[in-house]
């Protein structure tokens, strides 16, 4: 699709830069818009962002401004990930691609569970962190920058010893929500409902609908 620059805004629609329909889902439920979120495959988008950032926030927006730049569309970017302190941070912006490019779910989780082997509870914290990104295209300057609106949610937990449940996605089945005790339930054991109130993308994306309405999606 070609880029629109100027003209009147579209609020009827936001693109959501992803191909996961985990995500799209999510993103639709806790936004709860009267705009319709579509993803890359709805918006016919063949082309990758390249997410070589640093940080979440850098990946976030460069994919926001990929993609609505791509469409024409306002873009909806996340950008999330698990920080384990016992592996310095890590996986950070490499959470999905961490047992490799391609890996799977179960790949990855085995892998962080291999890293942390033997390793007592009160050494297993982590977090999950969320960023969202939003860009509108008709914000576009005349130097072609275009401005990023973000918002960002945290989930603290422990990485769990084992799987537990089959609910939810990547990580999951094996972290354990503060609040739970050692051994107790993982987020993959959790409803959709109750993950969405206390997940780290669901409080992004509380603080992101507040943002969107006023811009009268």
């Amino acid at each position: 699709m070609t880029g629109r620059t100027s003209g009147s805004a579209d609020r009827s629609r936001v693109l959501v830069a992803t191909r996961s329909a985990h995500k799209l889902r999510e993103l639709r439920e806790l936004l709860g818009l009267r705009a319709e979120l579509i993803d890359l495959e709805d918006a016919r988008i063949l082309d990758e962002a390249i997410e070589d950032g640093a940080t979440f926030e850098a990946n976030a927006a460069k994919k926001a401004r990929f993609f609505a730049l791509r469409s024409g569309l306002p873009t909806l970017a996340d950008d999330s990930g698990l920080e384990v302190d016992a592996l310095g941070g890590g996986p950070g912006v490499r959470t999905r691609r961490y047992a490799g490019e391609n890996a799977t779910d179960e790949e990855n989780n085995v892998r962080l569970l291999a890293a942390l082997d033997g390793l007592e509870p009160a050494r297993r914290g982590a977090r999950y962190r969320c960023v969202l990104a939003l860009a509108l295209p008709e914000e576009l300057g005349p130097r072609g920058g275009l401005p990023i609106r973000f918002a960002r949610g945290t989930l603290e937990g422990r990485i769990a010893g084992a799987p537990k449940g089959d609910g939810g996605f990547g990580y999951d089945p094996i972290f354990e929500p503060a609040g739970e005790r050692p051994g107790g339930r993982t987020i993959g054991l959790w409803t959709a409902e109750a993950k969405n109130r206390i997940s780290h993308r669901g409080r992004a994306a509380r603080r992101m609908h507040r943002c969107l309405v006023d811009l009268g999606f």
